[in-house]
C-alpha cells in the first residue's frame, strides 16, 4: 500500500482559501486523487492527477475553484481551494491507485489517508 498523510485543513470563512497537502510514501502509484465526504453523504471525487506529468482531471461538477497539483520531488500532491463555500465543508481524503488515468470512483483507489477536516463558516 501507499502511505498517505494529509494536512492543511481547518476553519475558514466563506470566500476564503485553503491549500491541502498529501505526502505519499511506500509502493509506486500512478494516480493521486482527492475525495471529500460531508456528514450524511457519500464520499465524492474532487480531483485527480497522473503522477509525474500525467495531467489533472476533475469532477464533472468542477467550477474552477479547486486546483490539484503535484510536487514530484516531494512526493506531495496539493489541492488549492479558493472562494470556499459552506457546502464545501467536509472531510477531505487523499487516495492513491496504480493503473489508468481518469479514475473517479472511490472503489478504484486502494490506498487512503486519514482525512483532514475542512469547515467553511458563513
Amino acid at each position: 500500500q501507499v502511505q498517505l498523510v494529509e494536512s492543511g485543513g481547518g476553519l475558514v470563512q466563506a470566500g476564503g482559501s485553503l491549500r491541502l497537502s498529501c505526502a505519499a510514501s511506500g509502493r509506486t502509484f500512478s494516480i493521486l486523487g482527492w475525495f471529500r465526504q460531508a456528514p450524511g453523504k457519500e464520499r465524492e471525487f474532487v480531483a485527480g492527477i497522473g503522477w509525474s506529468g500525467g495531467g489533472a482531471y476533475y469532477a464533472d461538477s468542477w467550477t474552477g475553484r479547486f486546483t490539484i497539483s503535484e510536487d514530484a520531488a516531494k512526493n506531495t500532491v496539493y489541492l488549492e481551494m479558493n472562494n470556499l463555500k459552506p457546502e464545501d465543508t467536509a472531510v477531505y481524503y487523499c487516495a492513491a491507485r496504480a493503473g489508468y488515468w481518469g479514475a473517479t470512483e472511490a472503489r478504484e483507489f486502494d490506498s487512503w489517508g486519514q482525512g483532514t477536516q475542512v469547515t467553511v463558516s458563513s
